[in-house]
């Protein structure tokens, strides 16, 4: 192995023993799903709570605290129960291009998928193992969740945007985050409730962890695509094989703190626990 993955993994490994778990996972959509004991309504408070996650972190957790207020204590039976209920709970409710109806409908399909298949991570699973590639799995995933609860629009974006397409040239980081919940063992953020193994997952990759990633020399792709994402993933993956996105919430709050920039800068870097392997630093 190389001289730089071992120092890269000593620094990744360093900010990863430094974060404060319980403080970080209160101010992350991932404490929300914290709440919920059972592993149903665990399944598809992620699934809405990572599919609405980008903004400021702030609105986000009140917006989905509004909505599952709204909800009730069991999402999985309010999904079970009368559609036109639950779509008129959620009636008013607003989140950028999201409203409402889309979470209802969102919820409503998820919950039909869950159902058929006893869960959706066993769902999931069967459709990894059929198709052998964890792209066009999410994708049939997304595709039946979609079409059971009728989560389309020709006239809005917002149906499109709370459940993207795998397929196109986005590195869907939401879903992908998603995944990261549900796969990653239960260590005080990620839940490990599905059974699939953490080698396959990817790297969720926002502006943050973009950024660190070019710093870092993880990426040369200069735009957050599906490519780079894979570029991300397979440079972690030289430090852990088997779990290759176990530095993902780390890594991630602490550029969101030190809002990691393109350059030197003495001020923002000042206590970065990557600068000792950042290329503007090296």
């Amino acid at each position: 192995m190389k001289v730089g993955d071992e120092e890269l993994r000593a620094a990744l490994d360093a900010v990863r023993a430094r974060a404060d778990l319980a403080a970080r996972r209160a101010s992350d959509p991932v404490g929300v799903v914290h709440r919920y004991e059972d592993p149903l309504d665990r399944e598809l408070v992620g699934l809405v709570a990572a599919s609405v996650a980008f903004g400021n972190v702030k609105t986000i957790l009140a917006k989905l605290g509004d909505l599952l207020d709204r909800v009730g204590p069991s999402p999985w039976r309010a999904a079970d129960g009368d559609p036109a209920a639950l779509k008129a709970r959620l009636r008013g409710w607003k989140h950028r291009v999201f409203i409402g109806d889309d979470l209802a409908r969102l919820l409503l399909g998820a919950r039909a998928v869950q159902r058929a298949h006893g869960t959706l991570g066993q769902y999931f699973a069967a459709l990894l193992q059929q198709h052998g590639d964890i792209r066009l799995a999410l994708a049939a995933f997304c595709d039946a969740i979609r079409d059971v609860g009728k989560l389309r629009s020709r006239t809005r974006r917002g149906p499109a945007h709370l459940l993207p397409d795998p397929r196109g040239s986005s590195g869907v980081k939401r879903l992908l985050l998603y995944l990261r919940w549900m796969v990653r063992p239960a260590d005080g953020i990620d839940l490990g409730l599905w059974p699939v193994e953490p080698s396959h997952l990817l790297m969720p990759v926002d502006t943050h962890i973009h950024k660190l990633s070019r710093n870092l020399g993880l990426t040369r792709q200069e735009r957050l695509t599906w490519r780079a994402t894979e570029e991300i993933t397979a440079s972690l993956a030289r430090l852990d094989a088997g779990d290759p996105t176990k530095y993902d919430f780390s890594l991630c709050h602490m550029g969101m703190l030190q809002r990691c920039p393109s350059r030197r800068d003495s001020a923002r870097c000042n206590g970065c626990g990557v600068m000792p392997v950042c290329r503007h630093w090296r």
